[in-house]
């Protein structure tokens, strides 16, 4: 597979952590290890990605982190707040439209995207 253009993927990433936090909370490199493992490494991230844009989204109040000192070493988990909800929400119906209308150019199938 090619390479994605880091543009193209800019939108993708904040979503797909939001969408990640949406099933409990993590700490940063669950989340690297997470979005690796479930887009087949089309969205996989490196920390230096990952945390400014955790940062970013806690500064929106999308997600709230809190630390745990209980194990082995100090991890800063990361959840979604009712507006991070409210966002993700909004994004997923704009992604679900920008597929439909990606749809409709005739590029939703592998086929599509290489003709």
């Amino acid at each position: 597979m090619a390479d994605i253009d880091s543009e193209f993927l800019r939108g993708a990433g904040p979503v797909a952590v939001l969408k990640l936090l949406e099933r409990g909370e993590m700490y940063g490199y669950e989340i690297v290890e997470a979005l690796e493992r479930r887009t087949d490494g089309v969205l996989a991230m490196g920390q230096s990605t990952l945390y400014p844009m955790l940062y970013n989204l806690e500064a929106k109040g999308f997600v709230a982190a809190r630390w745990d000192e209980s194990g082995s070493r100090p991890r800063k988990y990361y959840r979604l707040t009712a507006a991070g909800r409210r966002r993700l929400a909004a994004d997923a119906k704009s992604w679900h439209r920008l597929a439909l209308a990606m749809g409709s150019l005739g590029l939703t199938s592998v086929q599509g995207v290489l003709a």
